[in-house]
């Protein structure tokens, strides 16, 4: 990947780190925490899982720099159909949650959470059926399952006609051994590769093997736009863009990523901007009619000042921005 660096001087003078509450647990968290970059061409997001060390975050800081120092590509389409994100909310409450979305005309629904049952997943995927039975639904266990709980629940949960399930076991050999195992049930359930294109070395690899027949993609954790148009050309494999729960800085960099692929067979997981019960601007990135135009985003300074999470947050980044620059400086973005 070719990424002319500004100075770590310049990045950290332009920066701003934000806390954002959210309205339901996702992934764990209750907040969101980003550090925004204002650049040439626009504003850019770093926004890397607090666990994540350099070695794996430095890729999201590339992404957050490319958006803020490159233009967009030109867009091929001007919106782009969303799905819905329904996290592993107990049964009684998926349709509270689904309310807050407009028009949910697919919905990836939350699967495998640590603690909670295989019964749990099915009544979840059950009620969301019940209360949407035109829209197309998706799982994603987030490698939550082992290899045969991921083919009993599959088999299982493939009676509701699900589009696909992402990313059921951990590894890329792992996707392999799940989606052979449900061919030779005769269960034809695609499989969607998440983690393991954005954590493995070589996400070409996930293509290779035969492991997936699809790929969700996020411009953040592989290190921008340019490099999943790069990833996504040589994988052959349908595409879904999605988001690593980003504010509405990083949400239009997916969105510019999704409008500028040759083929989007599949609605992206791009509406998450619902999760959040405050965002950096007074405009949003939210869907209307289940798609999400296609724009910029301009961070207001009084929501900066209010999502603003003290010192020693802001220094805590800053401090990773430093780490991650270094190995982007080295050359090291590719290792990453």
């Amino acid at each position: 990947m070719s990424l002319q660096l500004p100075s770590l001087e310049e990045i950290l003078e332009n920066s701003h780190v934000v806390r954002l509450p959210m309205r339901v647990k996702f992934r764990g968290v209750t907040e969101r925490e980003a550090l925004l970059i204002k650049g040439p061409t626009g504003w850019g997001e770093f926004s890397a899982f607090l666990e994540y060390e350099p070695a794996e975050a430095c890729k999201w800081l590339a992404a957050g720099i490319e958006a803020a120092y490159q233009p967009f590509p030109k867009p091929l389409r001007s919106s782009i159909p969303v799905n819905a994100t329904l996290p592993a909310v107990p049964a009684d409450q998926v349709g509270r949650v689904l309310e807050n979305y407009d028009a949910p005309h697919t919905i990836k629904i939350k699967v495998a959470e640590k603690g909670q049952s295989l019964a749990e997943d099915v009544a979840r995927v059950a009620e969301t059926r019940r209360l949407y039975p035109q829209a197309a639904l998706r799982v994603d266990a987030n490698m939550g399952w082992d290899i045969p709980t991921a083919v009993e629940a599959l088999e299982r949960l493939s009676g509701f006609d699900l589009q696909y399930a992402e990313q059921p076991v951990p590894g890329i050999t792992g996707l392999a051994q799940v989606r052979e195992q449900l061919r030779a049930r005769g269960i034809g359930l695609k499989i969607a590769a998440d983690e393991a294109v954005r954590k493995h070395t070589d996400p070409l690899e996930v293509s290779r093997l035969g492991a997936a027949d699809l790929m969700v993609i996020k411009a953040q954790p592989l290190g921008g736009i340019q490099a999943v148009l790069d990833i996504a050309k040589q994988a052959q494999l349908d595409v879904v863009v999605s988001s690593a729960l980003d504010t509405s800085v990083g949400l239009a960099q997916a969105a510019a990523l999704a409008s500028a692929l040759p083929e989007l067979p599949y609605a992206c997981g791009l509406s998450t901007g619902t999760l959040l019960a405050q965002d950096v601007t007074g405009q949003p990135l939210l869907a209307a009619a289940g798609y999400l135009p296609v724009r910029r985003v301009e961070p207001e300074m009084d929501h900066l000042k209010r999502l603003d999470p003290g010192e020693q947050r802001t220094a805590w980044w800053r401090e990773r921005v430093a780490r991650c620059y270094e190995l982007l400086a080295a050359g090291a973005i590719e290792r990453c």
